[in-house]
Order: structure tokens, then C-alpha cells, then sequence
């Protein structure tokens, strides 16, 4: 009987989804027909209660303000600095300049909490040079749609403090956790770009000039301003100064600093970057809670229960569950962005990952892994969608060229896996 509401639901979901409903209603939409048909609750008083609880959570609060602070960063010229400031370093490396994208990413990533956002800004600034320069589209774009992905791994995340909020566990220790992994992951698509630079040495051009070392030490002003404001977010949180909430309010102020030092902070950039956070954020949210009620509708019927059972009764080891789900989350990432595919499972897959025994903070970090992985899948994959406005370039053309990063963090996940302590020993060293 469960196996034939579940379909119901999907089916009634994606009906409403197909008819151009936004996300977050057609996600209360298809609660509310859920719990109106197969329980005697009061739909009415339970969705009220339900969203108001999710709206008022103090957790959520960060999610506006790094939002904010990525939106006033967008607008500065500090993308530009990174490249002046990282350039000169790479010229010696296999691969030179191709390796700004996943650098800058990384960095950039360390004060924004999108991926969308770390992509386009990167960039628009990478590859009109990498272009000018002669470097090779496909290659160039490539990088750059896997390591744009960062921005949702390294910390601030947008999505790990939606998956804090919805598993109740620490986001300070979630962003702690996401450290390692991100800068590990980097260096894989560094390596494959050493790797294929090697392999191609004809399609990489010669080094612009050379540079002494003073003449090196003395570019790196530029990074300056960015490597100060991700001291001031982040190592407030990892010394325990401040929340996730605090240090995201403190990153806004940062931000508004750089903008006026660089002279962008100007009335109207002022707005934009206000308007467009706010934008972001209300999507976020109603997408928030039209989960938060489907969730509480899916409890009533009693769907997450007999999922957990039904898998339990599958008896997977481990290892096969999380191929499962990376599998599961990868196609399901060719129908939803990030945030839905978050909010519309954990809620029935926390409970049997915890029957399981797995950590909630390790399951955390794997997840934002496979949404990475989503956002470089068509046909929605976000990062190729921001790729195709910035390029013209065909979608098929990006995923083909991010395809082996995505192979790549395939290989980061079975790492995790089977070195759990990746996760665990930042988090754990921090505490003692």
C-alpha cells in the first residue's frame, strides 16, 4: 500500500512541477493532497505550524547573510585581484594558467556559499584571459565547471547549512568537516590538469614573462583583501569566537569593506547586491518549507518508516548503500537543483543512515559530494547552465569536458569512504 501512495505522491509532485508551479509550492502542493487523502490530520494548522517553525529558526540565519556577502563580492573587482595575485605562481606548473580556475575557485569558494555564484565569478574573469592567451576552450571550461563545484564544498556552504538545518546537526563542525575534502578534492583537478598538460603539451601556450621572486612576492598583494576576509569568516568559527550565524554577519561587514576600499561600493551596487541576495534567499526558503511540510506529511503516512524498513530488508552492506545513493542522487540531480534534491530526501533518509550508523556529520560532507557531482549533469546541471550563458558553447560540449572531474569525485567519495578520518579529524582536532 506504501509502495503505491510513494508513486502517488511522485506522480502528483511532478505533475504540479510539470504545470510551471515555483518548487516550493508545488513541494506543499503535493503534501497537502498527501495528507488530505491518507490521514485524519488537520492540513491546515499542520502546515501553518510546520513552516513557521522552519521560518523561525535561528540556524537559518546564516543562509541570508552568506548569500548577501557572496552577492557584494560578486560585484568587486577582487576576482580580478586573485588572477593578478595567482598568475605569476603558475607559470612553472604543467597546465599554467588553467590551474587560476580551480586555485580560484578554491579561494573564492572560502567566501561564498554557491556554487553558481563561485562559477560565474571565476569565470568571468579566467576565461576571457585563458582565451586571450590561446588556451583551449574545452579544457578551460572544463575546469572551471568542475571546480566551480567548490563553492558547495568548501566552507561557508550554502547547502551545508540547509543539510545542518534539516539533519540538526552543527553547521560550525559541518564546515569544519568540509575543509579537508575540498582542498584534496582541488588537488585531484589540479593533478588532471597536470596530467593532461603533459599529455597535450602542443595545446598549452609558452609563459607570458618571467618573473623573479621578489617580482612574485610583490603580486601577491592583490590577495590581500581575499585571504583576510576568509581568516576573519572562517577562523572565527574554527577558534569558537563566533556561530556560523555571527561569522556570516561578520563576513558581510568584511565584504562591504573590500567594496568601498576598491571603490565598487557604490549606491546602486549597494542595492543590487541587497535585491539579489534577497532573491536567492526567498527561493531558498520556500523551498525550505514546502519540504519541511512534505516531510511532515511523508511522517504521517509513515513513508520514511517503511523506506528505512524496505532498505534495511534489501540487507546492503555499507559500501553498497552509498554507491546506491550516489547513483540515486546523480539522477536525481538531472531533474532538481541542490537544495531540492537536500530538502525533499533528508527527510526520509536520515533516519535509516543513523539505524545504519553513520555519522551525520561524514553523511553531511557525502552528500554535498554527490549534489557537486549534480550540478555538472544534464540537463540541469547548474554549473553548465551558468557555463552556457558565459560561453555560447553547446551544454553537451561542457559536460563532456567536466565529465572527467566528475569521475574525479566519484574517486573523493570512495576516499571518504574508506578513510573516514578525511571528515572526522578536522572536526575532532578542533574540539580538543
Amino acid at each position: 500500500m506504501e509502495l503505491y501512495i510513494t508513486a502517488f505522491l511522485i506522480l502528483a509532485l511532478f505533475a504540479i512541477l510539470g504545470s510551471g508551479v515555483w518548487i516550493g509550492l508545488a513541494l506543499a502542493g503535493a503534501a497537502w493532497i498527501g495528507m488530505a487523502l491518507f490521514t485524519n490530520r488537520p492540513v491546515g494548522d499542520s502546515m501553518v505550524i510546520t513552516i513557521w517553525g522552519s521560518a523561525s529558526s535561528w540556524t537559518l540565519t546564516a543562509l541570508p547573510l552568506f548569500i548577501w556577502m557572496g552577492e557584494i563580492l560578486f560585484r568587486t573587482k577582487l576576482s580580478e585581484d586573485m588572477f593578478k595575485g595567482l598568475a605569476p605562481w603558475l607559470e612553472n606548473l604543467p597546465g599554467r594558467l588553467l590551474h587560476t580556475n580551480i586555485i580560484g575557485c578554491t579561494i573564492f569558494a572560502a567566501v561564498s556559499g554557491s556554487s553558481a555564484a563561485t562559477c560565474a565569478t571565476i569565470g568571468k574573469m579566467t576565461l576571457p584571459e585563458l582565451k586571450k592567451r590561446g588556451y583551449p576552450d574545452g579544457i578551460s571550461i572544463g575546469t572551471l565547471a568542475g571546480a566551480g563545484t567548490l563553492g558547495l564544498l568548501i566552507p561557508p556552504s550554502i547547502i551545508m547549512i540547509v543539510y545542518g538545518v534539516m539533519a540538526n546537526v552543527s553547521i560550525a563542525k559541518l564546515f569544519i568537516a568540509g575543509v579537508l575534502p575540498g582542498i584534496i578534492l582541488a588537488s585531484l583537478f589540479m593533478g588532471y590538469t597536470i596530467v593532461w598538460a603533459l599529455l597535450n603539451p602542443e595545446k598549452i601556450p609558452p609563459a607570458d614573462q618571467y618573473m623573479t621572486f621578489t617580482q612574485k612576492v610583490y603580486q601577491s598583494r592583490h590577495l590581500i583583501p581575499v585571504v583576510s576576509l576568509i581568516i576573519a569568516v572562517l577562523g572565527s568559527i574554527y577558534t569558537g569566537i563566533a556561530t556560523a550565524t555571527e561569522a556570516a554577519a561578520l563576513g558581510v561587514v568584511g565584504s562591504l569593506i573590500i567594496a568601498a576600499v576598491q571603490g565598487d561600493l557604490t549606491r546602486k551596487t549597494f542595492s543590487e547586491s541587497l535585491m539579489g541576495g534577497t532573491r536567492l534567499y526567498c527561493m531558498i526558503a520556500l523551498i525550505l518549507f514546502g519540504a519541511s511540510f512534505l516531510t511532515l506529511s511523508m511522517g504521517y503516512i509513515g513513508l520514511p518508516r517503511h523506506l528505512a524498513e524496505w532498505i534495511i530488508g534489501l540487507h546492503l552492506s555499507p559500501l553498497s548503500l552509498i554507491v546506491a545513493l550516489m547513483v540515486f542522487f546523480v539522477i536525481l540531480g538531472c531533474f532538481l537543483d541542490g537544495i531540492s534534491m537536500v530538502v525533499l530526501t533528508m527527510g526520509v533518509l536520515l533516519p535509516t543512515i543513523e539505524g545504519m550508523g553513520f555519522d551525520l556529520i561524514w553523511f553531511g560532507i557525502f552528500i554535498v559530494l554527490v549534489v557537486e557531482m549534480a550540478q555538472v549533469t544534464p540537463p540541469v546541471g547548474f554549473n553548465l547552465f551558468v557555463l552556457q550563458g558565459m560561453t555560447k558553447k553547446d551544454i553537451g560540449f561542457i559536460a563532456k569536458h567536466a565529465f572527467p572531474l566528475f569521475l574525479l569525485m566519484i574517486v573523493m567519495v570512495l576516499l571518504m569512504y574508506f578513510v573516514p578520518e578525511i571528515t572526522s579529524w578536522l572536526p575532532q582536532h578542533m574540539e580538543g
